[in-house]
């Protein structure tokens, strides 16, 4: 058996070429694509598109109402948090004349029940 033998730079390039050409042989061999066919497929593209497009947008408005509900339902717990706030704060303090009004309330009531 003769011994392994590196390819020269020669014999590189003519297998290079050689290959090139049986690529280009192989690539002339195939049928050509005739009109209608190219008409099918652009329609089929074009219907594809219009197709995903309108998933697209509809995927979107989907979105856009889920956002719209999060942020509804993010205000509401807001609102409800302030009132619970609200209601567990303490009463504000009575001033002078609310004080004067609840004694005299209270009088009067007492003076109510001995007579």
């Amino acid at each position: 058996m003769p011994p392994f033998s590196e390819p020269t730079f020669q014999e590189r390039t003519q297998m290079a070429a050689k290959a090139k050409q049986a690529a280009l042989k192989q690539l002339k061999a195939q049928p050509t694509v005739s009109d209608e066919v190219l008409a099918e497929r652009k329609a089929a593209r074009i219907a594809r598109e219009e197709k995903k497009a309108k998933a697209r947008e509809e995927k979107r408005a989907a979105f856009e109402l889920v956002k719209a509900e999060r942020k509804a339902a993010k205000e509401q717990a807001a609102v409800e948090k302030a009132a619970a706030e609200e209601a567990a704060a303490p009463p504000p303090p009575l001033t002078e004349a609310e004080k004067k009004a609840a004694r005299d309330l209270r009088y009067a009531n007492r003076k109510k029940r001995r007579k």
